[in-house]
């Protein structure tokens, strides 16, 4: 057999396996944050949609900081818990998640959590405004994040001080520079693994190690994970000490 024929019989068996794994996945998920789940070991990225990590904080009425990451997650968890979902898979991303339309009892996932202001319809390009509407619902009805003021998840992952504060009424005059940076401890008792985001790469650092105490978190590059799963999703490495 010429290299060229193998090449070729490797790629095409490459894309078969692709194509028989993407369809349907069904099962009782295990709920990582707002828009991150696994079925069966397989993880889930729903489409539609994006959701607050969960180390994200936000401001509520009166201003003050409080865990919308942590609350959209629960939020979640409440919804849908003990119950079977089915999500139709589409296509692995770069993070090895299935980029899924996830429905239970009849009802897309992803649009209840936009309707509910647990997530946003995302605006930057390549993805589509399907949520549009039920964005437009939840802002006006001062729903879930929208009580209060935030940065969009997709700004927050890599925000500055001059990141744009969403909200449905009048945002705080100081937001930009309460939520710029990162909570200098872990916005759930349970997720202590400490993440430096570089220019080139992302370093995360677990309990045990020589470096984890002295990281300093209040700075705007640093991210708190629950699991080192979660922080490799996120496209981070374990620190070498």
């Amino acid at each position: 057999m010429c290299i060229r024929k193998f090449i070729a019989l490797f790629l095409l068996a490459g894309l078969s396996l692709h194509a028989a794994r993407a369809g349907t996945l069904t099962g009782v998920p295990e709920i990582g944050d707002g828009d991150t789940v696994v079925i069966a070991g397989e993880k889930i990225r729903l489409l539609d949609m994006d959701a607050p990590e969960s180390d994200q904080l936000c401001l509520d009425q009166k201003g003050e900081f409080w865990e919308c990451g942590i609350a959209a997650r629960e939020a979640l968890k409440k919804e849908t818990t003990g119950k079977a979902w089915e999500c139709q898979t589409t296509r692995l991303d770069r993070d090895k998640r299935w980029l899924s339309s996830c429905t239970v009892d009849g009802q897309n996932i992803s649009a209840w959590m936009v309707r509910e202001g647990w997530a946003l319809s995302p605006t930057h390009k390549g993805y589509s405004h399907r949520f549009d509407a039920e964005e437009r619902r939840a802002r006006e009805a001062q729903a879930g994040l929208w009580a209060g003021a935030f940065i969009a998840p997709w700004d927050w992952r890599r925000r500055n001080c001059k990141t744009e504060v969403r909200g449905a009424l009048q945002v705080p005059i100081d937001a930009q520079r309460k939520l710029c940076g990162s909570p200098p401890i872990p916005p759930d008792p349970n997720c202590t693994i400490k993440a430096t985001l570089g220019r080139k790469e992302c370093i995360y650092h677990v309990e045990g190690q020589a470096s984890y105490g002295s990281l300093q978190m209040s700075g705007r590059n640093k991210r708190w994970f629950c699991t080192t799963s979660e922080a490799e999703a996120a496209g981070c490495r374990l620190s070498k000490r």
